[in-house]
């Protein structure tokens, strides 16, 4: 315990960092932890571990409250036993009184029976599920669109095949703690300034299990869980977007006492695609047509994402344009209603015109000139008359 460091200073953040902020720091140094990064490094997963503990306590306001005004004493009550009392007492006791009263927890305790401020230690025993697991995949737009069933390869802590979670050698079973008699606590006797008061303490022998394992399973050294490959097939919905996270639910590490397993998350990446884009459900793209086609109209074949359609476009179609397919774009997410995909038109100019080719449009654009709109100016007539005003 001596050795902890500030939870401030763990995640790299100030004392008045918003909720955001370490939010931020965490992810980043999970992240950098994050034992699927550095299998079989301990110095990293110890790394990875203070991380968790200090988001823990600095991500609930209550927590965070306690540990500012009290340090790790007023997060974890077992903190500062055997260091002169902790955050509470310091060397001279609590309140200036000159016996000393160790940790101010038991003597509260041993009034009121339920620790100081009424906080309960966690029963060692209870049944903790397993944390969750993440993994990031790439996969491309058209399996985004209509979704696609990949393999997944992760490490995770899985029940030891031997014990079947125990942590006790296959034929053998943990054995009553002789100390504590299976209660998980011991009983202290603390002279005080106003006598001898008489609490309660984890067992140190059993760690507060009441039980302890004379003969380890060799397989995961006592643990109950060993390191496995994790390899499955994950279905990804159609109309998964970039940068959204799919959940495969019990595909995470394996609880402890029998606790449920956590969840597999997966960071989905969607590459790019060279004609489509996406805005929610919907899909853009640009369409060029000729010179031709846009003055004479004609019907088009426009690709979509469930492949090529025909779209017939009017004449006198201007560049810019666009139209809508209805029902065209991408499914929503566990739905069979779909968005529309938008097309915009890309007139192409000709280029590299012969003589007499030039000479016949320049003849064609002259007959048109003026005529555009019935009982308007034409384009060149508004020009003219502002060149010559």
């Amino acid at each position: 315990m001596a050795d902890k460091r500030d939870y401030y200073e763990v995640l790299g953040v100030s004392k008045s960092a918003s909720d955001d902020e370490l939010k931020k720091a965490y992810r980043s140094l999970a992240k950098k932890y994050h034992p699927d990064l550095h299998p079989d490094d301990k110095e990293a997963e110890a790394h990875f571990k203070e991380v968790n503990e200090a988001y823990e306590v600095l991500s609930d306001k209550d927590k965070r409250a306690k540990y500012d005004q009290f340090g790790f004493a007023g997060v974890d009550p077992n903190y500062g036993a055997g260091q002169g009392g902790g955050a509470y007492g310091g060397a001279g006791g609590f309140g200036g009184f000159g016996g000393g009263f160790g940790d101010v927890g038991d003597i509260f305790e041993s009034f009121f029976g339920g620790g100081f401020g009424g906080s309960q230690r966690s029963n060692p025993n209870a049944p903790r599920r397993g944390q969750d697991v993440r993994t990031n995949m790439t996969i491309s737009f058209m399996e985004a669109c209509n979704g696609v069933k990949k393999q997944v390869k992760v490490q995770r802590y899985d029940s030891c095949p031997d014990c079947h979670g125990t942590g006790a050698k296959a034929g053998t079973s943990a054995q009553t703690c002789p100390d504590c008699h299976g209660t998980g606590t011991v009983k202290i006797n603390q002279r005080t300034a106003f006598g001898v008061f008489q609490s309660t303490k984890a067992c140190d022998r059993c760690g507060g299990k009441g039980k302890i394992i004379k003969d380890v399973c060799q397989s995961c050294m006592g643990q109950g869980r060993v390191r496995t490959v994790l390899n499955r097939e994950v279905e990804i919905p159609a109309g998964i977007d970039d940068g959204q996270t799919l959940k495969v639910s019990g595909a995470g590490d394996a609880g402890v006492n029998g606790g449920g397993y956590g969840d597999l998350n997966i960071k989905v990446t969607v590459k790019p695609h060279e004609i489509f884009e996406r805005e929610g459900f919907d899909v853009y793209t640009e369409i060029p047509i000729s010179y031709m086609q846009a003055a004479l109209g004609d019907e088009i074949t426009v690709p979509t994402v469930d492949g090529n359609v025909k779209y017939t476009v009017p004449a006198g179609t201007q560049t810019g344009t666009v139209f809508r397919l209805r029902g065209k774009g991408i499914r929503r997410l566990y739905r069979t209603d779909r968005g529309d995909q938008y097309v915009t038109v890309k007139v192409e100019v000709p280029k590299n015109l012969s003589k007499k080719q030039a000479e016949l449009l320049k003849a064609f654009n002259d007959s048109l000139e003026g005529k555009n709109k019935p009982g308007e100016k034409g384009f060149f007539d508004k020009m003219k008359e502002l060149w010559n005003s």
